[in-house]
């Protein structure tokens, strides 16, 4: 069980990518952590006390309610969510079929939201209740065809963070967007011939998301567009 003053955050996708670096960082700030990974291994630096690991699979319609649960019955609270794992499949919108469309609707939209639904009263209870979803600036714009497909799931994950902001506002739950652009990870090196070193740190990223979620309640910030390069308006 947590102390008087410890908060309690559940990052999906911390198993690889970005979900490293959040992991880590909300670490070193002090928060205890229940990570949600595929194929669950504590990270070298994690401390035993602090950090709880859970096998999460975004795919499984039961695994929210489960991994929920578990993470209660550690730490006794949970104050915060970031929903970080995500997938790419870079087809156009004509060329990908409904098994596409639903592959990257199931992770990307619906497992966040039974995510968040399934530590609703916890969330609530907190009075502090902090939702992070990992958009991307694909669900503010389609920069380009075989993005469509992808965008078409951020642009929903993007209304996602809107609707569990306008549901939870007066409980003291605030949520965010947040939309990068690239970001030095493997999943963007695949895609694209921009050299890592010119996409967004990952490390950055993740000072972000700390600030974001230690921001007092009359500090909402409900979209944060990130970018490593210039575009018309991001």
């Amino acid at each position: 069980m947590t102390r008087a003053g410890e908060r309690v955050a559940l990052v999906s996708g911390a198993g690889r990518g970005i979900g490293v670096f959040i992991a880590k960082e909300l670490a070193q700030q002090g928060w205890q952590l229940s990570l949600g990974m595929r194929k669950p291994q504590a990270p070298a630096w994690a401390e035993p006390n602090s950090v709880h690991v859970e096998t999460y699979d975004a795919s499984d319609t039961e695994a929210e309610m489960r991994w929920v649960a578990n993470a209660l019955d550690r730490f006794g609270r949970i104050d915060a969510i970031v929903a970080n794992a995500g997938i790419m499949i870079p087809k156009t919108v004509i060329e990908a079929d409904d098994a596409d469309l639903d592959a990257m609707l199931s992770v990307n939209v619906k497992a966040p939201r039974r995510l968040a639904k399934a530590a609703w009263p916890s969330l609530v209870a907190s009075r502090r209740g902090r939702f992070i979803i990992l958009a991307s600036l694909s669900g503010k714009r389609v920069k380009s065809a075989k993005a469509g497909l992808y965008s078409m799931s951020k642009f929903a994950a993007v209304a996602l963070a809107h609707g569990i902001r306008q549901a939870g506002f007066d409980q003291g739950i605030r949520a965010t967007a947040v939309c990068p652009g690239f970001v030095a990870t493997d999943m963007a090196v695949a895609i694209t011939d921009r050299p890592a070193e010119l996409m967004t740190d990952p490390a950055d990223l993740a000072r972000i998301i700390a600030m974001l979620l230690d921001l007092p309640n009359e500090a909402s910030v409900a979209e944060f567009a990130v970018n490593c390069q210039l575009e018309e308006f991001f």
